[in-house]
């Protein structure tokens, strides 16, 4: 379908006008931008009759214009078919259509490809909108009769022709698959033509589209067309870890940006020394751990001195490769390792602008509110403003003293009374009933 940005004039649509970028990208999968559009001929020279369109998600086929439209991309078309039209998006015009048709080896002046009809109608894209809101409730009732007979298949994806006369049932299976009964099922059940094609797992995981790890959209439903194949060997000339869970993409089959970056390797690697060549020294064996490939450098260690590594330049290495061919032995690898030896001081530094862990330890924006708040209290009488209150009865009320410790030592006084003594409490009278009488005199 297309997507909001398509602008619409009319009973036929007036296509995106970005050459071929879409703003929203909803509506061009695989798409080429046409760096030639604002482009004129030259005089006298017809314009290529031949155009791009694109199916549902990534199919793409090439028609010939035979009835010279002026067709620009976006534009929804009927094109012939095997049986009845099918209806499309133009893709690419132009001389860039010739560049394709080129890179793709067809033929086009021998074979005859399929023709535009017409830009398609307003009829022509409600049957074709009918026909895409049958796929999904249609592919759940294939996939159901599929594992009712028991087949070692899966139904991936079903694709309407434009006019609803046919549907394309794409699927994906290890071995072969006798699907006769299938295909009676299907047509006795959904009542219309089926036709059944078989693709390869990266070839549905293009036609479904998803994110890969990279947190991007698949490589193979946004412009990789061509799927080369992929070995582990791209991976071990990289440095990678082979496991299969973070090289695998959702295809189930090794990555294809494995091969981005494996020419720049190779290229790399052409000045180091062989990984499995064993340097001799007086001190012992030593064997190469690991290498860096843009730096230029090898660790090697002792054979039974596992944990001490020694960093080596690859000129260093093959110095010692040259000695060791020419049967002569070198001292040892500290001698080579101590010249290339750099102590790098770790200097943290805030270079993205980050605040520090403790500004809410920092007790400082307290202070100031306390500093504020007392700077809003209103300030004190001034010495004339006293002498006027004191006459007026108005006297400021003098600071408290704190009480003495001891009670005995002073004594407060209130007002117009006076202070209470404090006494030492009484000692208890001894009791005097056991106590003896005095004697007479």
């Amino acid at each position: 379908m297309s997507c909001t940005s398509c602008g619409t004039g009319g009973d036929a649509p007036g296509g995106c006008k970005n050459n071929g970028t879409c703003g929203t990208s909803g509506c061009n999968k695989l798409t080429v931008f046409d760096w030639l559009a604002n482009m004129d001929l030259p005089d006298g020279q017809a314009p290529f009759n031949y155009v791009e369109v694109r199916f549902k998600n990534s199919r793409k086929e090439y028609f010939k214009n035979t009835e010279n439209l002026q067709l620009k991309i976006g534009d929804i078309v009927a094109t012939q078919s095997d049986t009845g039209h099918d209806i499309g998006i133009i893709t690419l015009t132009g001389e860039l259509v010739r560049v394709q048709l080129k890179k793709k080896k067809v033929r086009y002046e021998k074979e005859e490809l399929p023709k535009v009809y017409r830009i398609a109608s307003q009829n022509d894209i409600d049957k074709w909108k009918a026909a895409r809101e049958k796929e999904d409730p249609m592919k759940v009732k294939a996939r159901q009769i599929a594992i009712r007979l028991d087949l070692q298949m899966k139904i991936s994806d079903i694709e309407f022709q434009g006019d609803g006369s046919k549907a394309t049932f794409y699927y994906t299976a290890e071995e072969r698959v006798d699907f006769r009964q299938l295909i009676r099922e299907y047509a006795a059940e959904f009542k219309t033509r089926i036709e059944m094609r078989q693709i390869g797992l990266r070839q549905e995981a293009a036609r479904l589209g998803g994110i890969g790890s990279c947190g991007r959209e698949l490589c193979c439903s946004t412009w990789l067309t061509d799927f080369r194949s992929v070995t582990t060997s791209a991976a071990r000339y990289q440095n990678l870890s082979l496991n299969p869970q973070k090289l695998a993409g959702q295809c189930g089959k090794l990555k294809c940006c494995l091969n981005y970056e494996l020419d720049s390797y190779m290229d790399a690697l052409k000045d180091f020394p062989k990984q499995n060549q064993k340097l001799y020294t007086d001190k012992g064996t030593a064997v190469c751990q690991k290498i860096d490939i843009f730096k230029g450098l090898m660790w090697y260690c002792y054979e039974g001195e596992w944990m001490n590594w020694h960093t080596l330049t690859t000129t260093q290495v093959h110095e010692i490769v040259s000695k060791n061919k020419a049967k002569e032995k070198v001292a040892s690898l500290e001698q080579y390792a101590a010249e290339h030896a750099v102590i790098e001081e770790v200097n943290f530094e805030n270079v993205v602008g980050q605040d520090s862990l403790t500004r809410f330890d920092n007790t400082a924006t307290k202070n100031k509110k306390r500093k504020k708040r007392r700077n809003n209290r209103k300030p004190k009488p001034q010495n004339s403003n006293q002498k006027g209150t004191q006459e007026k009865g108005n006297q400021p009320k003098p600071k408290r003293k704190p009480a003495p410790k001891n009670k005995t030592q002073g004594s407060q006084k209130s007002e117009g009374k006076p202070a209470e003594s404090h006494k030492p409490p009484r000692k208890k009278r001894p009791n005097n009933r056991n106590r003896p009488p005095k004697k007479s005199e």
